[in-house]
């Protein structure tokens, strides 16, 4: 077996549908299982992948235990030399599982690769990442990013300073279409499960980053972008059904980051500040979320979904 596709799913039957329909596309020179895993979904989804879908195979959790547990809690049951994680609001293109793989088995130092994900009108989306910064923090969905929409700070954080056209190294890739060697999930584990949700993919890749390759001495795991596979991800389906505790849940996640993997070399003085400018993001979040709803409720207008931005799960 190839490749074992895991796709977690938590109340977007009419999506998670469609993902399926795409992956019965031709997908030649590899053979691949798919595995459902449903996070306790009440629309319907798992009669409808028992129904249109017997091939498919399907786990239930009894619960919404979270984006890394659910998606640790199929891989026991899956066979492929590579596990590709995906998200139920995908569409898979022909040929793109199999170039995923073919270019994952052409570069042996490889750990972790992602495809190029697009927006439903095909415009590009920010998938592959430079690890968080400070400045990063500072500048993106702020109130100081939108006093300067074009600074560095996010640009660099986001890598817009590349066409995405061409294969290349990065230090993360988006866990909405994250494919990772079964050999490193067995070195290092799988996602982090103190993340409910958001921060887990940064984690996974970081830990690769920072693994040593046991076949290359000297060299640790490397992370990749792959825009010869092309996956669109219609973004945040499950996330927007629950809006407040999803920007709880992202801001815990970067804490737990930071707490994790940012905390023992910060500077000193600067450790009590994150976690008080993480919290006041997430309030300036909700505010401005609840505001701009407030105001389309007095005017008749549907309420807006959850603001996020390409990439975002």
């Amino acid at each position: 077996m190839d490749l074992s596709v895991i796709i977690l799913n938590w109340n977007t039957c009419a999506l998670l549908e469609k993902c399926l329909h795409s992956l019965e596309c031709p997908q030649p020179g590899i053979v691949f299982e798919v595995l459902v895993v449903d996070n306790a979904s009440e629309d319907g989804s798992r009669e409808m992948v028992r129904d249109l879908f017997p091939h498919v195979r399907l786990k239930v959790n009894p619960t919404n235990i979270g984006f890394g547990a659910g998606n640790n809690s199929g891989i026991s049951g899956t066979a492929g030399r590579y596990i590709l994680f995906l998200n139920s609001d995908t569409v898979v293109l022909e040929g793109s599982l199999s170039r995923l793989v073919q270019y994952a088995d052409s570069r042996p130092e490889v750990g972790i690769v992602g495809p190029k994900l697009l927006n439903e009108d095909g415009s590009l989306q920010y998938s592959c990442r430079r690890y968080p910064s400070l400045g990063a923090g500072f500048f993106r969905n702020t109130p100081l990013g939108r006093l300067f929409p074009h600074n560095r700070y996010a640009a660099d954080y986001l890598m817009q300073d590349w066409d995405h056209s061409e294969p290349r190294d990065v230090d993360w890739v988006s866990g909405a279409a994250l494919m990772i060697r079964r050999r490193l999930v067995e070195q290092i584990g799988a996602f982090d499960e103190d993340f409910f949700m958001y921060c887990e993919d940064v984690d996974l890749c970081w830990r690769a980053n920072h693994a040593p390759h046991p076949d290359l001495p000297g060299q640790n795991w490397r992370v990749a972008y792959y825009p010869g596979a092309v996956i669109y991800h219609f973004i945040g389906k499950s996330s927007d059904q629950v809006p407040t505790r999803m920007t709880y849940e992202f801001h815990r996640s970067q804490y737990l980051f930071y707490k994790k993997h940012y905390a023992a070399s910060m500077f000193p003085l600067l450790r009590p500040l994150i976690p008080v400018g993480i919290a006041a993001r997430a309030v300036g979040q909700l505010v401005r979320y609840q505001w701009r709803n407030w105001k389309k409720r007095l005017r008749g207008e549907p309420l807006s979904p959850h603001h996020r931005r390409g990439g975002d799960r």
